[in-house]
């Protein structure tokens, strides 16, 4: 008595599989050569770091990050002096007094965790600054890509800090006249503030 081949619909399926893939990517290829658009590709991040205002403004988040971070260390490194008092001493102590210190040293970890969360945690302090911070500079570069993808011809721009971009000639980038643009932008409020 034979086996049916119990591959066979695990072929077929990868095979409809493969088909759907090459499929896409001819239909892709065909639809992209009939319609020829030009692409261009800017890297964010880097634009990001090479703008002065962007890194003062990081730059002061950061030592913001750091005062909180000591802050919640001199909380840490209190919680656990009274934590460990409160233990050797716990055989020591009665009644109110007991619960009194008890109650402190759960306190002051109760405050640890608030301020944790609250400030680094995922909807904190920390994420809500971050976002504001980077809000203004990228509207400032979607509008010079705006700028700069009207004055190249290009259909589409592509972010290659996303991660979607396979292959990149460097003449395809673009990053550089975008933050050309923002630094030329920048120059005359610097000049103006200089001068006063």
């Amino acid at each position: 008595m034979e086996d049916p081949l119990p591959d066979e619909p695990v072929i077929i399926i990868q095979n409809m599989k493969n088909f759907k893939i090459v499929f896409s990517f001819v239909l892709f290829l065909l639809f992209g050569l009939s319609n020829a658009q030009k692409v261009g590709v800017v890297d964010t991040e880097y634009i990001l770091g090479k703008m002065p205002q962007y890194k003062e403004a990081e730059a002061r988040l950061n030592a913001q990050i750091d005062t909180w971070q000591t802050e919640l260390q001199n909380l840490q490194a209190e919680y656990e002096r009274k934590r460990s008092a409160f233990e050797s001493e716990k055989v020591l102590l009665i009644g109110d007094q007991l619960k009194l210190r008890e109650k402190e040293v759960m306190d002051l970890d109760k405050n640890i965790k608030t301020t944790t969360s609250l400030r680094f945690g995922a909807t904190g302090e920390i994420k809500k600054l971050r976002a504001n911070l980077v809000q203004p500079f990228q509207d400032q570069i979607w509008e010079a890509i705006k700028t700069m993808s009207e004055k190249n011809g290009l259909a589409i721009v592509l972010d290659k800090t996303s991660n979607n971009v396979i292959f990149l000639q460097k003449r395809s980038d673009y990053s550089d006249k975008v933050l050309a643009i923002l630094l030329k932008d920048s120059e005359p409020k610097e000049k103006t503030k200089t001068r006063k």
